[in-house]
């Protein structure tokens, strides 16, 4: 079978000739990139290997992960470690008087500026309706902002293209705080964690697990319980709950 025929893509301006149908981080890495920064949990979670790229041809410029999409050729692509973006410190307390949907509005009110060009939403990697979300604090539901922006990895690709500056992620994550503080129902099985944490309940554990060698850890971490696939969320517990 003939070895597939390399294609032609530019990371950060520089030529590289690569193999198709492997990720983007793969077929850099192959090529003999070597990643010191900008990769993290390469599993498409933390945001840290968030890129702008266009296809020669083309004219839109897109978002994606390096470690989740895969290479195309033509492909000229930007890395984006980082991007500066408003973030206002605050802790989760209110006035007299005041509400969460009102305070999440006047940490960022910035966000009744958007109008809706739909730019973060067509940037967002991981196809979150940004734009919705933001409409949604505007209008003081939280709960919908939380849900809509729950799977969020704060890449700031949203934020690097909306013309009302706007800082999406952030917005979205005092929303969840607040929400989470201050409307939604405290979760039985979380209060019971705790307690058990702080009755000391974990330390014999962490006792043992510290003097296992490497080879332990891995064998104790490949026999691990799994959830089966498609299992509905929030049905399958594992057989052995003493970390419940």
């Amino acid at each position: 079978m003939a070895e597939p025929s390399e294609i032609s893509i530019r990371y950060d301006d520089l030529p590289y000739q690569v193999l198709p149908g492997r990720t983007i981080l793969a077929a850099l890495e192959e090529a003999g990139l070597s990643f010191v920064r900008g990769v993290g949990c390469r599993g498409g979670v933390c945001g840290a290997c968030t890129i702008l790229y266009r296809v020669q041809g083309r004219p839109e410029l897109k978002a994606a992960l390096l470690c989740q999409d895969e290479v195309e050729d033509g492909m000229e692509i930007l890395p984006l470690p980082y991007f500066p973006q408003k973030k206002v410190q605050h802790d989760l307390t209110l006035a007299d008087g005041e509400t969460p949907e009102y305070r999440v509005r006047t940490l960022y009110p910035e966000v009744n500026n958007c109008i809706m060009c739909g730019e973060c939403t067509r940037l967002c990697p991981v196809d979150i309706d940004v734009m919705s979300y933001v409409g949604m604090i505007k209008r003081g539901d939280l709960a919908g902002a939380a849900l809509e922006s729950f799977t969020c990895i704060q890449c700031q690709a949203c934020a690097l293209r909306c013309p009302s500056q706007i800082s999406q992620p952030n917005a979205a994550l005092a929303a969840r705080r607040f929400h989470g503080r201050f409307q939604e129902s405290q979760a039985e099985h979380l209060s019971k964690a705790v307690e058990k944490m702080q009755s000391g309940h974990y330390k014999s554990i962490f006792r043992r697990l510290k003097r296992m060698d490497q080879d332990e850890i891995r064998a104790l971490y490949q026999r691990r319980e799994r959830e089966p696939e498609n299992t509905h969320p929030g049905t399958w517990l594992p057989q052995d709950r003493s970390l419940l």
